[in-house]
């Protein structure tokens, strides 16, 4: 694909986001989601394969009935109160729709099963575009809605996918898979204190944009898509599967990391609200991906045969350039705990 080509689909897909986050129009709103949509197909088609192009036929047809309904609550909502502008709607049938359409295209359950299957089928660096960017345009759209949504189903969906997102990671050897089953909790993490705070699912996003593009560029850079390939790194280059594992353990939560710090405010949020129940599911719900994390940093650091090779210091000398690379966004992904604080009082 040439370069004019790629540049017109990056600056389409672009737009298309801006265009949902700074309209007040429904109709615009659908449209900014559609732009995005089908300026994504190409981009996860770029290497073609039956698995790429497989990936992309599953995105489109699951996005395209997401849309399919969104289009029909914004129509039902122009019947209902004759204007194209966002309003609070009463109709339970309207709330319900808009909802489900949203969710869907979110990959929250009960539609998650497309995320895992799209970002396995696709590269890495498509894969953290669909995972982080296409998760923005939905959750604005929601975060302007809040006070109407569905409550009930909000709440359901959130717990259901705080809960497939670890018990699915368990059994996975796969990074990319392991990845949107992480996604999957994290938006299930974002949706629950939708109703009580959006900006503090609006942090929880940034938190996790950030992790996520650490992840995929560090794995990128080493060409790593499976365990067994992210275990071979040890002996080669210690820094980057350091900075890997880290970065893991603060997607999972782990305090002091900085992936604990938006669930420290969820949680907190909650109980202000005389909630206990659902923090606690959905804390023990963040085990499990909390586990499977702290499993992969087990056989990949700790299971080693040993040896006395010195060529196994060769890191030292060869991957300077890309601890350079990476290690600003480390830093950001697991030593800002510290501003928490900060941070929520500016959202």
């Amino acid at each position: 694909m040439n370069t004019i080509l790629m540049t017109t689909i990056y600056t389409t897909l672009i737009m298309g986001t801006l265009i949902t986050l700074i309209s007040s129009h429904w109709l615009l709103m659908w449209v900014g989601l559609e732009l995005s949509m089908l300026s994504i197909i190409p981009i996860l088609m770029n290497k073609t394969n039956p698995r790429s192009t497989e990936a992309a036929t599953k995105y489109f047809l699951t996005q395209a009935t997401a849309s399919m309904l969104l289009l029909l609550s914004i129509i039902m909502t122009m019947i209902y109160s004759g204007q194209w502008s966002i309003i609070y709607s009463n109709n339970q049938i309207i709330t319900l729709t808009l909802t489900l359409s949203l969710i869907m295209k979110l990959g929250l359950a009960p539609f998650h099963l497309w995320v895992t299957e799209v970002t396995q089928g696709i590269p890495l660096m498509q894969g953290m575009i669909l995972l982080t960017w296409q998760k923005i345009a939905p959750l604005s759209i929601l975060t302007q809605i809040s006070p109407t949504m569905n409550t009930p189903l909000i709440l359901i969906s959130a717990l259901i996918s705080t809960l497939l997102g670890g018990w699915g990671g368990l059994n996975q050897t796969q990074l990319r898979k392991i990845l949107a089953y992480s996604s999957i909790a994290h938006m299930g993490w974002m949706m629950v204190i939708m109703n009580f705070n959006p900006s503090i699912s609006l942090f929880n996003l940034i938190i996790y944009i950030t992790l996520t593009i650490t992840l995929f560029t560090t794995l990128h850079m080493n060409n790593n898509t499976s365990t067994l390939s992210l275990s071979h790194v040890w002996s080669t280059a210690p820094p980057i599967i350091i900075i890997i594992l880290m970065n893991l353990l603060s997607l999972g939560g782990l305090p002091p990391l900085t992936g604990f710090s938006p669930k420290w405010a969820i949680i907190q949020e909650l109980m202000k609200n005389n909630n206990i129940i659902i923090p606690m599911l959905m804390t023990m719900m963040a085990l499990l991906n909390l586990y499977f994390y702290m499993r992969l940093t087990y056989s990949t650091t700790l299971t080693l045969f040993p040896s006395t090779n010195n060529m196994k210091t060769k890191w030292h000398f060869n991957n300077n350039k890309m601890t350079m690379i990476v290690s600003p966004l480390s830093m950001l992904s697991t030593m800002t705990l510290p501003l928490t604080p900060l941070l929520i009082t500016l959202n």
